[in-house]
């Protein structure tokens, strides 16, 4: 990887961060996060700058990327941008050295906390912003710092509108109180540290992507034999389309809505929809008569499965 010659000069990614940058600058602000690419989106401890895919800078290694894994993290320029303004969020954390404030604390909690392998997260509260899929601020106190700052950092927010009547719009306000404060200040910590550049990789394409893959297929959530039966009942007549050809046919719509409800991995429902399959051929389901209720029990089921517990994302740095 590290003889392919990426730069992000020239990209659309550093346009997009050219413009993150300019956010940065109507704001008063003369910090400028510096960025690298790497492996995947990351801010290590302690440095004020973070990582950016390198499949993202090469139409050729997007087009890899999605073959491999079905989809792209960081897949549109919103969600770019939604990612860009939460990794300025957590470098600008590591600059000032904004966690080890008190009221800092008092407001998002402890950022040495460990990180959770899985979160539950309440869909409706109100005590935090939404921002990234997932709501993920609940996941994590420096998450919850990087989603409301993130908010706040959008020229398009509309945040103080927004969170009028949200317990959240008290941590929004803490944010604009404490940028004013530190806007025209010169960052404690201004290391140039690059963690896992891709000029420092020394693995081939082949080997990134078995190891992603494999590292993807931990804790994969399965069905019971109970569950499937439920989805597809045994004691339907064999004269019934079979159960493994019915979740076939529907497979690519079943990722698509389940990944946009769960925002869980394109290719882990992928590997739990063939496990699905492969165990109804094993046990001889068929489908009911009635294909539109059996697609919906598949799909609640699957978004049950993956919303029972969302991993964290954190099984390296923070995001």
């Amino acid at each position: 990887m590290c003889d392919l010659g990426l730069v992000l000069t020239g990209s659309k990614i550093q346009k997009e961060i050219d413009a993150l940058w300019h956010d940065l600058k109507n704001r008063g602000f003369n910090f400028r996060p510096h960025c690298w690419l790497a492996d995947c989106w990351f801010c290590p401890d302690g440095v004020p700058g973070f990582a950016v895919p390198f499949y993202l800078v090469h139409p050729r290694l997007l087009r890899l990327e999605k073959a491999h894994m079905l989809d792209v993290d960081g897949n549109s320029a919103e969600t770019r941008m939604k990612l860009l303004r939460h990794e300025t969020a957590h470098a600008l954390a590591n600059a000032y050295r904004l966690h080890l404030k008190q009221s800092w604390r008092r407001r998002f909690g402890r950022a040495s906390k460990a990180y959770p392998e899985s979160y539950l997260p309440r869909p409706y509260s109100r005590n935090y912003v939404l921002h990234l899929d997932n709501w993920y601020a609940q996941s994590h106190p420096a998450e919850d710092w990087a989603e409301t700052f993130a908010v706040w950092l959008d020229p398009d927010s509309r945040w103080r509108e927004k969170y009028r009547d949200w317990p959240a719009l008290k941590k929004l306000n803490y944010v604009d109180e404490l940028m004013k404060e530190i806007v025209g200040d010169t960052p404690p910590v201004r290391s140039k540290k690059q963690l896992d550049s891709i000029k420092t990789l020394r693995l081939t394409l082949r080997e990134y992507y078995a190891e992603k893959q494999t590292r993807l297929q931990l804790d994969l959530p399965c069905f019971h034999e109970q569950q499937l039966r439920q989805i597809f009942p045994a004691s339907v007549s064999h004269k019934n389309e079979r159960a493994a050809h019915f979740i076939r046919r529907l497979r690519r719509e079943a990722i698509t809505t389940v990944a946009r409800w769960t925002s869980e991995s394109r290719y882990r429902i992928n590997l739990t929809i063939e496990d699905m399959i492969h165990r109804c051929e094993e046990m001889n389901l068929h489908a009911s008569r009635d294909k539109e209720e059996t697609k919906i029990a598949l799909i609640a089921s699957l978004v049950m499965l993956y919303m029972g517990s969302l991993r964290s994302g954190m099984s390296r740095l923070a995001i």
